[in-house]
């Protein structure tokens, strides 16, 4: 299944993406896509229902992020070994952890807005992962039986605030809208293999990053069984994995985003989002 949130921005309603691309209204059967949702007995409930009974949506209305209610964001930095190579970092030999704070979640097609002071907004597309039930201290053998399905997520990054600036990671992630995520949650029945997925990014249509999950360092299971030996992940909780090569601190001369560009990125079987970067008032 393709589940997403669709309409005006705090108050979408719950739909289903039928097989020939239309929305189908789930709101006579759930309130929203969150976290009760994402278990498993309601997924299996949901899968059921046979799409075209289902109210079709007219027009092309706003979609917008695909979970609602997210209760963590965590991200994995550094994952790809290009990536690593490219900012002039060591492949880590354990995942790096840090969190986007919630406030910057946004639809796949929000505006994304480059904050006050900023001269280093940069790029970054990843696989997300959105958890299922409840993982504390799972195996990897047994971590995706934890995973309700992917969607793509745009890590966008502000690198001066990020990097350069004394303390953690997480002040440079977790500006207002950097965080989109969609267009849909796809369920993980519909991805065979999370390791071995393309994914990409254009800047005003030329491409940036041109890479495969294949080549992450930490794979899905991986890291889902790590982040459980420390904390309890929840259904509707969201992996961000890493991104591949191509992000603009690792161009030389290196390269950012400014007011006016567009940025364009996929995930293989997950959609795409499209977001116009604007200056933040």
């Amino acid at each position: 299944m393709k589940l997403l949130r669709y309409g005006e921005a705090g108050f979408e309603k719950p739909g289903l993406l039928d097989a020939d691309g239309t929305i189908r209204d789930l709101s006579g059967h759930v309130a929203d896509i969150g976290a009760k949702v994402l278990e498993p007995t309601s997924l299996a409930a949901l899968a059921k229902l046979d799409p075209k009974a289902l109210p079709a949506v007219a027009g092309t209305p706003r979609i917008g992020p695909c979970v609602g209610g997210v209760g963590k964001f965590i991200c994995i930095g550094l994952n790809y070994s290009d990536h690593a190579a490219e900012t002039g970092s060591a492949v880590p030999p354990e995942p790096i952890v840090f969190m986007k704070a919630n406030s910057a979640i946004v639809g796949p097609n929000d505006d994304v807005l480059i904050p006050r002071g900023s001269e280093k907004t940069d790029w970054e597309v990843e696989l997300a992962v959105v958890i299922g039930k409840t993982a504390k201290y799972v195996s990897q053998a047994d971590a995706l039986d934890y995973v309700a399905g992917y969607c793509i997520a745009h890590d966008v990054s502000e690198r001066a605030f990020q990097v350069e600036r004394k303390g953690q990671w997480t002040k440079g992630k977790s500006c207002d809208t950097f965080g989109p995520i969609g267009p849909w949650l796809v369920t993980k029945d519909e991805v065979a293999d999370p390791q071995d997925l393309g994914i990409w990014l254009k800047v005003n249509g030329e491409t940036m990053q041109d890479g495969s999950t294949k080549t992450m360092v930490y794979g899905v299971a991986y890291l889902v069984s790590y982040l459980s030996q420390f904390m309890s992940l929840h259904p509707g909780d969201i992996i961000a994995t890493g991104t591949p090569a191509g992000v603009g601190m690792g161009k030389k001369p290196p390269r950012f985003l400014k007011p006016g560009d567009v940025v364009e990125l996929g995930v293989a079987g997950l959609g795409t989002q499209r977001q116009k970067f604007r200056p933040d008032s």
